[in-house]
């Protein structure tokens, strides 16, 4: 029998909530049709579908990153606040942006679900003077054109928006205004020198991967600017093809991921920045999106529409099984692990795409991800303690060996509460629990679905919670199912 033991007397480090947060960006529906349709009849005064805020809400998102992505690299904030707004030509996805939802919108609706704002900006076709004129917007009181224009347009208080990103996957061939390291972190000082003075309390971030020249680069010019680096992870490059890995290869992702994490914070130690520059994991997800027409356009150029069309795969519900559940759960495991550096990450994205919640006209789907992110926001604890998975069992990972279990321990008000995966696809595990102290009862909420492959969508809800009370000691941990559990006093 595998064993998870805990000591809940030796206590690790603090949970940053901002693990949990989510990101939005103006691609398919994540944006238009999916959180923002004003014609809906389901729609708000502000525009907001109203079930997805309510769904949004249930989740207590921290943070939201936005508008990109991708689209951040070629978008012109100033087009998309006040009342005389133009379409224009989106270069980043090759489609019409309307500009109807902008910077003022995006505030509104961080405040309908209650989280806190992060912008990234456009460090692609925009300069250092652009990016320092939004803050302005956001957070200068009252000095300046933009702060002026801010209050016009029905906000006389500022915003004050504490995290900024200068730029996103600018290292990326593919990326408009993309970089080369020498270049970055020229630019990101620059930026970072105007933005500060305009709001010297803001907390920035600036695009980075887990590459030495990359870093070394960014570090030496600007690491005394910058607040955290961002890194970015999908397992699947689906990008051209929607090609997606079948459940056995899947398990291969959250060691990809923690690849990433180990060798940023080398990084970061190696040039004594560990502790006080912090890493935002902020673009993650299991599956890359699907956008034909970009990475390899070639045959696509003259035909946007076409591509744009194509890219409505991504909104079939049955693609996201419990296959992304059991990621989703592992990756936020993984970030707990090294929550002493990864103080955030945002789920790329959170509506419509790849997304935690699919929308259409008539209503919502929550598909797997959702439950795992509604069931650890609001049920674990915010400090993680010494534990360890003893005799557990190994599985298949498409012909590499990977633990069966995954598991971590966490305490809130001297309440102690377990997340633990059940990875295998077929077999059933017993664990038996052993504390340091003593617990009466158990309650477990178990995440599944009849078989790995199991989704839901608007006719078809096979994946779900099950909650089971249950005395201290050993539990069932079902095949691919994701558990959390509630140990009582």
């Amino acid at each position: 029998m595998a064993k998870l033991r805990i000591d809940e007397r030796h206590e690790l480090h603090d949970i940053d909530p901002m693990i949990y947060g989510q990101f939005i960006e103006h691609f398919g529906r994540l944006v238009y049709g999916g959180i923002y349709d004003p014609e809906s009849p389901l729609a708000d005064g502000d525009g907001f579908r109203r079930d997805v805020i309510d769904a949004l809400r249930r989740l207590r998102i921290p943070v939201m990153r936005w508008p990109g992505g991708c689209f951040a690299s070629a978008y012109h904030w100033k087009d998309g606040v006040g009342r005389a707004r133009e379409p224009v030509y989106d270069k980043a996805w090759c489609v019409e942006e309307s500009n109807r939802f902008g910077t003022d919108e995006f505030m509104r609706l961080c405040e309908a679900i209650g989280a806190e704002p992060y912008i990234c900006t456009n460090a692609g076709t925009g300069t250092p003077e652009e990016m320092a004129d939004w803050v302005e917007y956001c957070n200068e009181p009252s000095l300046g054109r933009w702060a002026r224009a801010r209050a016009r347009n029905g906000h006389p208080s500022p915003y004050g928006v504490k995290l900024w990103s200068i730029g996103n996957e600018n290292y990326t061939g593919g990326e408009i205004g993309a970089k080369t390291p020498g270049e970055w972190g020229r630019f990101v000082r620059e930026s970072a020198k105007m933005m500060r003075r305009v709001d010297p309390s803001i907390q920035l971030l600036a695009a980075a991967v887990p590459d030495l020249d990359w870093n070394l680069s960014l570090l030496r010019e600007a690491g005394d600017l910058i607040d955290w680096i961002s890194i970015h992870g999908y397992f699947d490059p689906a990008w051209e093809t929607n090609a997606l890995s079948g459940y056995a290869r899947t398990l291969r992702a959250v060691g990809q991921f923690e690849d990433s994490i180990l060798k940023t914070r080398g990084i970061l130690a190696a040039l004594g920045l560990e502790g006080r520059i912090r890493i935002a994991f902020d673009e993650w997800n299991l599956r890359g999106w699907f956008h034909p027409g970009i990475v390899d356009f070639s045959h696509l150029a003259a035909d946007h529409a076409r591509a744009a069309k194509r890219r409505e795969a991504n909104e079939d519900n049955a693609q996201y099984t419990m296959a992304d559940a059991v990621f989703c759960a592992g990756f936020l495991n993984l970030c707990m692990r090294h929550g002493d550096s990864v103080r955030m990450a945002n789920f790329s994205p959170t509506v419509c795409g790849r997304g935690a919640i699919g929308v259409n006209d008539g209503g919502i789907v929550l598909r797997p991800t959702y439950h795992v992110f509604e069931l650890y926001r609001n049920l674990l604890g915010d400090r993680l303690v010494a534990s360890y998975i003893a005799d557990g069992p190994r599985c298949d990972a498409d012909g590499v060996a990977v633990d069966a279990l995954d598991a971590v321990a966490l305490k809130r008000d001297g309440a102690l509460t377990v997340a633990v995966v059940n990875r295998d696809p077929e077999r059933p595990i017993s664990l038996e629990i052993e504390t340091a102290g003593t617990h009466g009862t158990m309650r477990q909420h178990v995440l599944n679905g009849e078989s790995a492959d199991s989704y839901n969508d608007f006719d078809a809800a096979q994946v779900g919670v099950a909650v089971r009370d249950a005395p201290f000691g050993d539990i069932l941990l079902e095949p691919h199912s994701v558990n959390v559990i509630e140990l009582g006093q």
